[in-house]
């Protein structure tokens, strides 16, 4: 039999019998790699290692490890669940099932009557890891898309796909009506006027791109999470539609990882803490997503806040005050009636019919004050920072906690500069951002920049590639490692998002840098530059924290409600042995608070033991008790968090070592 060659992705070739496929390849190569292997790349496409190989490709292995990999191994493992459920619930369908971020889901429409209960997930489990142990082969087919319209004409919601499939084909792919929104929901099920599939077993079959692994022996380090509603095609008018959760990983190993960052990640939850803590709550009263700041949340917020002032007055911003809202006018100018009316809250009526908005951006609010009269070149790059509360609808059943919230507060700024001082001014921000975050812990950062998005933009295409480029322009010269993310852009600019780390590893998108070209146009913005001559400025929109709010719940989670005590609300708790140590007690709260410290005193009414306890419940950097030998001699007892019980400390020498505490900010 004759051979073929292939090209691998170190340049070198491989030689392979006629009639090889793509796991036949990784074979040769190693039995390491074979064992690992999930699917291959040839000449760019992702495909099933049971591809067969014609010569001249340039073929890589998609191991189980990497991040083609796992999302193969979970988009394989929600094809098993789907067809775990359609045995063990007759009569029902299913809808999509992608891989996700961590994990998988699939969305099901049971019988009238039936619906998943957190019980039902281990028989599903149970059933999945039959269908495991089977080791059913994933098949792959196409169809025409009238044919697969037959083979799924029981499955409703499948064949709404292949029906929009056509629609598309037959429109030359056009999105002339305006759904664009539906466009992810279809990705990964069918493309154009063939339909894939893919075959388990001769009584399951489900529509798909693919590609898969080889069969459902591959998988098994897998765990079904939850269940929860979800509206088809996110659309609250749709049906309503039970979707299972799942997480699926490589190895057992790292499938147990996973959920044990879930158990830590659950004693972290933000809104767990702030009730322990008693620092914010949400009142039914007030309704979804609005949240009150308790006197011990609002002492961290001010922290918080005081830094961000702090530094910007320190770093050439000039603070500015606007207002809550403002005339539909503004915001028909600025784009946002157009592009982003869904996002806002519906208008009040006043002075006659004159519509006001509640604000969800600042932006054109800084705006008019730059247009408050005439600028000079010398007067740029102008820099305005608020801290402005906005707000914005989101459904009730999106809001989370402090993440995801109705009204809230950005530390806001806009840069007003000349096309020239871009690069620099971007870079300067870039160093702002990252040196302002590692001041509150946070030390491992990725950037994502955020292009153009498809039909929801203004301003001409030269302009948005000119800041497309510029934003790239200043990542390459700070040198901080990014991703694109394309179409992820606000409608009237490229940005920058920096995400962050925290504690247990998770990622969090903080800050963002936008470049904006348009809306100095569309307001009329000018400068008179050294030539005597009017000039357009550049825009420069950039939020630090993003919100205090949600910053302030990363925080929380991040440090585990354990602020570091320049943060925390409570630096200390003095405790006194007996009530005959009360009085000197007294004097130990007077001393800290007159060096500006924050402390608490708990009365010898209860066990020493149970106030010591509750000290630390509430995670207090320092808890001090004080008895006999300490009032003797002026000292106390330092029992600090994380560490070693200190007897005898000098009341002076805590002080001051306090203050180095606080100072540190570490």
């Amino acid at each position: 039999m004759a051979d073929i060659t292939v090209s691998l992705p170190d340049g070198s070739s491989r030689a392979l019998p006629d009639g090889s496929t793509a796991a036949d390849l990784a074979r040769a190569i190693g039995s390491r790699l074979a064992k690992a292997a999930v699917i291959a790349v040839v000449d760019g496409e992702e495909r099933d290692l049971t591809t067969v190989l014609r010569g001249g490709e340039t073929v890589s292995i998609v191991t189980d490890t990497s991040d083609a990999g796992l999302h193969t191994i979970r988009h394989s493992t929600s094809h098993v669940l789907a067809q775990a459920v359609l045995e063990l619930f007759p009569g029902s369908t299913n809808a999509i099932g992608p891989a996700i971020e961590n994990g998988f889901y699939y969305d099901f429409a049971l019988p009238s009557g039936v619906t998943f209960s957190e019980d039902d997930l281990d028989r599903v489990d149970a059933k999945m890891r039959e269908i495991m142990v089977a080791d059913q082969p994933f098949v792959r087919g196409e169809l025409s898309a009238a044919e697969a319209l037959e083979l799924f004409h029981d499955f409703p919601y499948k064949c709404e796909i292949i029906e929009r499939a056509i629609k598309q084909v037959s429109t030359d792919d056009s999105d002339d009506d305006g759904d664009d929104d539906d466009e992810d929901i279809d990705a990964g099920e069918v493309a154009g006027d063939v339909v894939s599939f893919y075959r388990n077993s001769d009584s399951f079959v489900d529509m798909c791109l693919g590609p898969h692994v080889p069969s459902t022996g591959r998988l098994g380090h897998f765990a079904l999470q939850r269940v929860a509603g979800a509206y088809w095609r996110g659309d609250h008018t749709r049906p309503m539609l039970q979707r299972i959760y799942g997480t699926a990983w490589a190895s057992k190993k790292d499938l147990d990882a996973y959920l044990l960052r879930l158990e830590e990640a659950a004693k972290r939850d933000h809104r767990k803490l702030a009730a322990e803590l008693d620092l914010v709550s949400w009142p039914e009263e007030l309704g979804p997503g609005l949240a009150v700041w308790h006197p011990k949340g609002a002492m961290v917020r001010k922290q918080m806040e005081d830094y961000s002032r702090d530094r910007h007055v320190n770093g050439g911003y000039s603070m500015v005050y606007t207002p809550h809202i403002a005339r539909s006018l503004l915001w028909e100018t600025s784009g946002h009636l157009d592009f982003y009316k869904d996002g806002m809250y519906p208008p009040m009526e006043l002075d006659d019919g004159v519509k006001y908005y509640p604000k969800p951006m600042n932006c054109p609010f800084h705006i008019m004050i730059y247009k408050a009269q005439q600028r000079s070149y010398r007067e740029l790059p102008m820099r305005l920072y608020e801290l402005g509360t906005v707000y914005r609808y989101e459904l009730s059943g999106a809001v989370h906690g402090l993440m995801r919230i109705r009204g809230f507060t950005q530390d806001d700024s806009h840069i007003f500069c000349t096309r020239e001082a871009i690069g620099d001014e971007i870079a300067s921000l870039l160093d702002f951002v990252l040196d302002v975050l590692r001041a509150f812990g946070f030390d491992d950062f990725q950037a994502k920049l955020s292009t153009r998005p498809k039909e929801k933009a203004v301003g001409a295409d030269d302009l948005w590639d000119l800041a497309t480029d510029a934003l790239r322009g200043a990542l390459e010269r700070h040198g901080l490692a990014y991703t694109i993310d394309h179409g992820g852009g606000a409608f009237y600019g490229p940005k920058i998002d920096v995400d962050v780390k925290d504690a247990i590893g998770r990622s969090w998108q903080l800050s963002t840098i936008q470049l904006d070209f348009n809306l100095p146009e569309r307001f009329g913005l000018e400068y008179i530059a050294s030539d005597g001559h009017a000039h357009q400025p550049v825009m420069i929109h950039r939020a630090l924290f993003g919100s205090v709010e949600r910053f302030f719940g990363v925080l929380l989670e991040h440090f585990a409600g354990a602020f570091p005590a320049w943060l925390a609300p409570v630096h200390a708790s003095v405790l006194p042995v007996a009530s005959a140590h009360e009085s000197y007690a007294a004097e130990v709260v007077t001393a800290l608070r007159a060096r500006g410290f924050r402390v608490e005193m708990r009365e010898a009414d209860e066990q020493l033991g149970r106030r010591i306890r509750h000290a630390k419940l509430q995670k207090h950097p320092y808890v001090l008790v004080v008895g006999d030998d300490d009032v003797a001699h002026g000292s106390v007892g330092v029992n600090p968090r994380g560490g070693d019980v200190e007897r005898g400390v000098a009341l002076d020498a805590f002080l001051d070592r306090l203050t180095a505490d606080i100072a540190s900010r570490r």
